[in-house]
């Protein structure tokens, strides 16, 4: 399974390198999408040097994408 069978399935947009939030157990924690594996995300949360396996819908939130700014044109 891959990471477009998670986000078809679990209608989640769940992409390689995007940042998360874990909120369980408090306080909440920021981390990276990795990759998938079988039905779950791999992520790596802020700080630690290992992933961890993630259900995509179990206390997760997803964050948008940062926009680059346009500089103004001179």
């Amino acid at each position: 399974m891959s990471l477009a069978y998670i986000r078809d399935t679990y209608k989640v947009p769940a992409k390689r390198g995007a940042r998360v939030e874990y909120t369980w157990p408090k306080p909440a924690r920021m981390g990276t999408i990795i990759s998938g594996r079988g039905a779950k995300l791999r992520i790596r949360l802020d700080g630690d040097s290992h992933t961890g396996l993630y259900h995509p819908t179990w206390e997760l939130r997803y964050l948008a994408a940062p926009t680059a700014q346009q500089e103004p044109k001179p």
